[in-house]
C-alpha cells in the first residue's frame, strides 16, 4: 500500500471509532509506531482536525467527516462475501439491515465494479444444511437483541427449548454468540437467578421492556466465556478429520467447538465428557472419518466395529444353519 492510500485508510479508521490507539494503527497497517506518528502529523498538516490524549490515543474532532470514498474491487467483493454469510447465518432482521447497507455500497461503485458484483452474486454460495422455517419461531430478533445489549435494557422473551413447556423470562443480556450452527443469547435470567444460554431461533416472542439494568454486578461477556471454559476444564478434546465427499451429510452435534478447512478434508474439534456417544456417531461415516486424537476414541471405535462385525457374522452363520 502506498503512502497516499495508507493516509486515506488511517483517516477512515480514525473516523470509525471515538478513540484509536497508535498501536492499533501500527498493527493494522504493519508499520512502526514512528511511521504512525509521522502519518498522523501529515494528516494534521493537511487540515484534518485530529486530537490526542496521552496514553489513550487519537480522535477526530466532532463535526468532521471525510467525503464519500469509492470502494476498490477487493473491498466490494469482500462485502458481497459477507452478505452471503449474513444471508445464511443470521435472522431476518439482520438480513434486511445488511441488504439495505449493501445497496448503499453498490450505489457508489462505478459501472465496471457494479458488473463485477453482479457476476459474483451468482458465483458465490454458502452451503448449509436445509433449515425448515417454522411460524412458531419468527427468528427475527437479533437486531433488537443487539440494541438491548448496547442500551443495557431488560428483555422479556417467550422461549421453548426442545420438548419443554414454553416459558416466559426476563433477561439482562450480556452478549450473543454463534456456535453449533445457531446464534445464542446469553444473559442473566431473573427467574432462574443465573446466567442462561438461549438459542435465538427458539425464541417465540421478544419484547424490549424499556427497563434499564445495572451491569456492575454482572459478568462481562468475555468474563462469562472465560468462566465457562474454566468450568469445562474436565472435558476431553477430540479432533476428527472428515473427507469432504461426505462432510455435507454431517450435522453439528453437542460438544462441537470448531472446524478447519484443509482442502479435501475438514478437521473438527469437539469437547466431550463421554466419547462413547461420539464414537457411535462417527461410526456411521465409515472410512471417510479419521480420528486424530485421542487414542481412547480410536479404541472405542475399533471395539464397536469388532462388535458389529461379530454380530453380522453370527447372524449369517445362524441363518445358514437354519436352511
Amino acid at each position: 500500500m502506498n503512502r497516499i492510500d495508507r493516509l486515506t485508510a488511517i483517516l477512515i479508521h480514525l473516523q470509525s471509532k471515538k478513540i484509536v490507539k497508535a498501536e492499533e494503527i501500527a498493527d493494522r497497517f504493519e508499520i512502526s509506531l514512528r511511521t504512525v506518528y509521522r502519518d498522523v502529523k501529515a494528516l494534521m498538516e493537511a487540515g484534518v482536525p485530529i486530537g490526542s490524549e496521552a496514553g489513550t490515543g487519537y480522535f477526530i474532532v466532532d463535526g468532521y467527516h471525510l467525503p464519500p470514498v469509492m470502494f476498490n474491487q477487493e473491498e466490494a467483493s469482500a462485502m458481497l462475501m459477507a452478505g452471503k454469510l449474513v444471508e445464511k447465518m443470521t435472522d431476518l432482521s439482520v438480513r434486511k439491515a445488511f441488504e439495505s447497507a449493501l445497496l448503499k455500497i453498490k450505489s457508489v461503485l462505478n459501472d465496471s465494479e457494479k458488473d463485477l458484483m453482479e457476476m459474483l452474486q451468482s458465483s458465490v454460495e454458502v452451503a448449509r444444511m436445509p433449515h425448515v422455517e417454522s411460524t412458531n419461531f419468527p427468528n427475527n430478533f437479533l437486531t433488537n437483541i443487539q440494541k438491548a445489549l448496547v442500551n443495557k435494557e431488560v428483555l422479556e422473551i417467550e422461549y421453548q427449548s426442545g420438548e419443554e413447556q414454553q416459558t416466559k423470562r426476563e433477561l439482562e443480556p450480556i452478549g450473543i454468540q454463534y456456535y453449533s450452527g445457531a446464534w445464542h443469547l446469553i444473559g442473566w435470567c431473573r427467574m432462574r437467578e443465573g446466567y442462561r444460554d438461549f438459542r435465538a431461533d427458539r425464541i417465540m416472542k421478544l419484547n424490549t421492556t424499556g427497563k434499564k439494568f445495572d451491569d456492575r454486578n454482572l459478568l462481562s461477556f468475555q468474563e462469562y466465556l472465560h468462566s465457562l471454559m474454566a468450568s469445562h476444564q474436565d472435558l476431553q478434546k477430540a479432533i476428527v478429520t472428515f473427507d469432504k465427499s461426505i462432510f455435507r451429510y454431517r450435522r453439528y452435534i453437542y460438544g462441537f467447538v470448531s472446524e478447519e478447512d484443509l482442502g479435501t478434508h475438514v478437521r473438527m474439534t469437539f469437547l466431550m465428557n463421554n466419547f462413547d456417544w461420539l464414537a457411535r456417531w462417527l461410526l456411521s461415516f465409515g472410512s471417510a472419518v479419521v480420528v486424530e486424537e485421542p487414542a481412547e476414541l480410536k479404541e472405542i471405535l475399533v471395539t464397536l466395529a469388532e462388535e458389529l462385525q461379530a454380530h453380522y457374522l453370527s447372524h449369517d452363520m445362524s441363518h445358514t444353519a437354519t436352511r
